[in-house]
This record gives C-alpha cells, sequence and structure tokens, in this order.
C-alpha cells in the first residue's frame, strides 16, 4: 500500500476522483418549464391537482429529457476531485471546464423558477463576492456544495501547511 490513510491521495501525487453527480433535467430549460407547470398546485383536491395531470401527460417529454440527461454523447457530469470541480462531457470524458479548489472560498445554492419541484438547483462558486464558476441544475445541491467547501478547506489548509513549512525550512 502507497498511502498512509487508505482511499487518501496527496494532490501533488495524484489526481483523484472524489464524488461525480449528474446534473438533473433542470439544466435544460425545458426541464425548468415543466418544473413551473408541476408546481401548478391549482385545484387543491387531495392529487388531483393541474400539475399532476400535466406530468402524467408530459411523461414521454420527461423520459426523453431523462435520457438526454445520461446519454453518452451528449450527457454532462460534475466530478470533484482532491485537486478540482470538473464539468466532463459526453462518451469520451472529455473536459469541458474546471475550477481549483483554491479558486474560491464560498459556493452558493440558487434555485431557479422550477428548480424546486426537481429539488435542484445552480452551485455558484464565488471568490470575494464574484462568481467565477457555475454548475447548473445540480439535484440535491446542499448536499454537493457541502462536500466541495469540505474539500476546498481540505486543499486550502494544505496548501497553507507546506507553505509555511517551506518558509521555515528556507529561514
Amino acid at each position: 500500500m502507497k498511502q498512509a490513510i487508505a482511499g487518501v491521495t496527496p494532490a501533488e501525487v495524484k489526481e483523484c476522483t472524489s464524488m461525480t453527480v449528474w446534473p438533473s433535467v433542470v439544466a435544460y430549460p425545458t426541464g425548468r418549464f415543466l418544473g413551473k407547470l408541476y408546481s401548478i398546485r391549482w385545484p387543491d383536491l387531495y392529487i388531483f391537482r393541474l400539475g399532476n395531470l400535466i406530468a402524467l401527460a408530459s411523461i414521454p417529454h420527461a423520459l426523453l429529457l431523462y435520457f438526454c440527461r445520461i446519454f453518452p454523447a451528449i450527457g454532462l457530469k460534475y466530478t470533484l476531485t482532491n485537486r478540482r470541480v470538473v464539468v466532463i462531457k459526453g462518451i469520451k470524458g472529455i473536459e469541458d471546464k474546471s475550477i481549483e479548489l483554491d479558486r474560491f472560498d464560498a459556493i452558493e445554492v440558487e434555485v431557479k423558477p422550477g428548480q424546486e419541484w426537481f429539488h435542484a438547483g445552480d452551485l455558484v462558486f464565488k471568490r470575494g463576492g464574484t462568481e467565477t464558476f457555475r454548475l447548473v441544475g445540480v439535484s440535491r445541491p446542499e448536499a454537493f456544495r457541502a462536500i466541495c467547501m469540505h474539500a476546498h478547506l481540505a486543499y486550502t489548509g494544505v496548501k497553507k501547511a507546506l507553505a509555511q513549512e517551506l518558509a521555515a525550512a528556507a529561514t
């Protein structure tokens, strides 16, 4: 075994995946539109609501959105590694964009209209109040946000400790 703690690899040695999530159907504008329609609660008679009837009628379209979301040729996934957060596209896993874990200091969850029905939202990565990166339509965004913040704190903490050690060794 080459690791002091099983499953933990220093960022300087190798980039390892911590977690992968796939965006919800609300990553697409039509998914958000369906979410708005599904949220209609009129008339509020037990389960007999207009939103529920629309949900039944739109099953074929919703299935198409779902399979587009996971279809390997066009699908997206968001991956958290021990160095960065990466957006990966397609079957070949081509990196679309990424942000290093020390390039933000806060993550906010922004829930757009239509996303609340699907329990999804956008993760907005900020540095000094300025948006630096955005993940669109993350399902259960609070959980992924918490894990990203823990990874950020660990990465920046180790980076600061190594810098202090180097400064102390230089003097």
